[in-house]
């Protein structure tokens, strides 16, 4: 079920106790982009609207971004749900915003900053030199790049002193996380009674395990002294001789690597062994089918530590299936309202994405959303989403078999996640071990 509108007054229509999770990506209030509607985090209001709605015991997962996590969490606590945990999903891909100093300070002082060169804003490893403009100048330098190369920024030399003892300053470090807040509705009694009465409260640990080839190895533990209280130290190791993974895979962990975050582990960790290499080459994905191990794993379990989770990655494919037909479009990045520049300098080069049938800013991977929602769900159960965008837990919700409400303002996003949604349940199903 698709809505459009309000997510605080459509909230008002569902009726109470009637949802098993809420899995969502909401503004994360850093006026990303200029748009209005991440001028704030969402308010207490809407978190305690999505509190009435779930189920007792039920989970709610929500992105936030790392400047306002704090609030996010907070305006969630406020709300009456009981914060659980926070899980990190790192990502090596992210893009810098941060503002150079040594350019603002020529700017203020009305000096014009020398030409050295062009640059991809997408790619910083994709530098083309300046000579590839020779003989090219005034307004139509710049034309002339975005069309041999497609969106290029120029790179500049400070003029003035005082810019060059600030080059090469900033304001912001490379995002590389994006924080989730596990929150539960509370609940009267035990856990075990609430799983009976509603079918929440826990968490799909088996479910959501990390496959691996592991050999199971056992050593001899020394009994443990009188008195020691295992629910204080850990397990008792008299019951558990078992040293390696368990053979039902890795137990779910409050931590999400991307391929490229989970390449920058491996080469701090260095490689370890823990078994011999039988196992094919992946064929790519997210994890391999035959041994559930990441994608960039190329033979058993061996490898770095990137190994221990789950790794997702969003694709161009993954934003645009079932989109055909759909206008291009792209976005404008920077901070700018309107077409404007806004003048506050959180970000450095303004520039425009490559057109896209799913132009939506924030689209979460298909992937790890299946993750999220097999998470927090009970099998048959119904997951929303107040803030739907192009529907990317919809999708997941659709492959995972749960039932799906999501909520979205925008009409244009939410035809977006109608065409997405709609293209991967008339597909035949296709059951992909994550």
């Amino acid at each position: 079920m698709i809505i459009q509108g309000d997510c605080l007054k459509k909230l008002k229509e569902l009726e109470e106790n009637s949802i098993d999770s809420i899995v969502t990506d909401p503004p994360y209030g850093l006026s990303f982009m200029g748009k209005k509607w991440d001028y704030d985090v969402p308010k207490v209001e809407i978190w305690k609207e999505c509190l009435r709605v779930l189920k007792p015991g039920g989970y709610l997962l929500a992105f936030a971004g790392t400047r306002t996590q704090h609030r996010m969490a907070v305006n969630i606590e406020d709300a009456g749900f009981e914060i659980r945990d926070m899980i990190a999903w790192v990502y090596g891909s992210g893009f810098p915003k941060s503002h150079n100093i040594g350019k603002a300070v020529d700017k203020m002082l009305g000096a014009e900053r020398k030409v050295v060169g062009m640059r991809n804003p997408n790619r910083d490893n994709s530098i083309r030199k300046l000579r590839v403009y020779e003989g090219i100048g005034g307004e139509g330098k710049q034309g002339l790049a975005e069309k041999k190369c497609g969106g290029l920024v120029e790179i500049t030399e400070p003029s003035t002193q005082e810019a060059k003892k600030w080059e090469g300053w900033g304001t912001a470090l490379k995002p590389a996380l994006e924080p989730i807040t596990v929150a539960r509705k509370p609940f009267r009694g035990t856990v075990a009674s609430n799983v009976l009465k509603y079918g929440t409260g826990g968490i799909n640990i088996d479910g959501c395990r990390i496959k691996h080839n592991e050999p199971v190895k056992t050593t001899n533990r020394k009994q443990r002294k009188e008195g020691w209280n295992p629910d204080n130290c850990g397990f008792d190791s008299t019951k558990n001789n078992t040293a390696s993974a368990s053979p039902q895979g890795r137990f779910p962990a409050n931590l999400i690597l991307d391929e490229e975050a989970g390449k920058i582990l491996d080469k701090q960790s260095g490689e370890s062994k823990s078994g011999k290499n039988k196992l094919k080459k992946g064929t790519g994905g997210i994890w391999q089918k035959s041994s559930g191990l990441p994608c960039g794993q190329e033979y058993g379990d061996k490898g770095g530590a990137s190994r221990f989770f789950y790794c997702a990655k969003a694709s161009k494919s993954d934003r645009n299936e079932g989109l055909d037909g759909f206008e291009e479009k792209n976005n404008k990045f920077g901070n700018q309202k309107n077409g404007e520049d806004l003048g506050n300098g959180s970000v450095n080069d303004k520039f425009t994405t490559q057109p896209s049938a799913n132009n939506h800013p924030t689209v979460k991977p298909t992937k790890l959303m299946q993750y999220l929602v097999r998470l927090v769900t009970p099998k048959d159960g119904t997951v929303l989403d107040p803030f739907m965008g192009s529907g990317s837990t919809g999708k997941a919700c659709v492959l995972e078999d749960f039932k799906f409400i999501g909520i979205e303002m925008d009409e244009e996003y939410c035809k977006i996640a109608e065409a997405r949604i709609k293209h991967v349940k008339d597909k035949p199903k296709q059951k992909e071990l994550i």
